[in-house]
């Protein structure tokens, strides 16, 4: 049964919430474990939402903040996501789930190593399938895409996040769709997720300074304003197809991402790796 086999995801961002809300679909049961100040940008299709305001749901999956292991357990019985603040994911110790997923997306290993659960799966680069986990899941865009490595790693960090509407997602501070604080401080908004924005138009201020657009779109994310930020650091998303509801489902890449989970999960337990 596939309810038997719990998976903890270290993690609730944009890839962490496509592979949880997928696998939540199958069947399984999902605890996921986020910071005190989640530093997520497509806050709309993240679990790690419910850190900041109790419970979320997104495309339909209930995920809540709970206080401890026991109320995790309870709140599985009840069919949602339990979420504890955990940033080193000490819970495992609790829980023995029978999958862990690090979902972090630090590029690096902040910790995970292949010991944690019978079957361990990394998200992105900065893993080695064999090494510190028993598989890797390419999260680069391209033909890859999703693919469930046994062996090796994921694709270096390009540094530069992929292209979306004709437009790259680096090129400096200015024409690009990532948007970064121009300073230290927190993320003041002047425009909410889903909002259509005009070119030139301010998103949010930060430390004094103003965010602009630097074309005409749709707000896909931004940072929650009680999360303290540094100068440079990813703080939104602009989308230049301009699709509302794109802002509010999950993404192609964080699906094809769950798929490859998905598929290394039921890998494992046909061939007798887990029990």
């Amino acid at each position: 049964m596939l309810t038997d086999l719990l998976v903890l995801i270290k993690g609730a961002g944009d890839m962490a919430s496509g592979v949880a809300w997928r696998l939540h679909r199958a069947g399984f049961p999902i605890v996921m474990t986020e910071l005190a100040q989640p530093l997520a940008v497509r806050r709309a299709v993240c679990f790690a939402e419910a850190i900041f305001i109790g419970e979320t749901t997104v495309e339909g999956v209930v995920a809540r903040r709970v206080p401890d292991v026991a109320a995790a357990r309870a709140l599985l019985a009840q069919g949602m996501i339990p979420m504890p603040v955990d940033p080193v994911a000490r819970c495992r110790e609790e829980l023995a789930p029978a999958v862990l997923v690090d979902g972090i997306m630090a590029k690096a290993n902040t910790g995970t190593r292949l010991a944690d659960a019978p079957l361990v799966i990394a998200l992105g680069p900065g893993f080695t399938a064999g090494v510190d986990c028993h598989v890797v899941i390419e999260t680069n865009r391209g033909h890859a895409l999703g693919r469930a490595l046994w062996h090796g790693s994921a694709q270096p960090d390009t540094k530069t996040p992929g292209e979306i509407g004709g437009y790259p997602a680096e090129l400096g501070f200015s024409a690009t769709r990532v948007l970064r604080a121009p300073a230290a401080g927190h993320v003041i908004p002047r425009h909410a997720i889903g909002d259509r924005i005009a070119q030139g138009e301010v998103i949010a201020e930060v430390g004094g300074r103003p965010v602009f657009a630097p074309f005409a779109g749709v707000l896909r994310g931004l940072i929650h304003p009680a999360v303290p930020v540094t100068a440079g650091l990813k703080i939104g998303d602009l989308d230049p197809r301009a699709q509302v509801e794109h802002c509010f489902t999950i993404s192609e890449k964080s699906l094809a991402v769950g798929g490859g989970v998905l598929e290394a999960i039921l890998t494992a337990r046909h061939e007798g790796r887990l029990r």
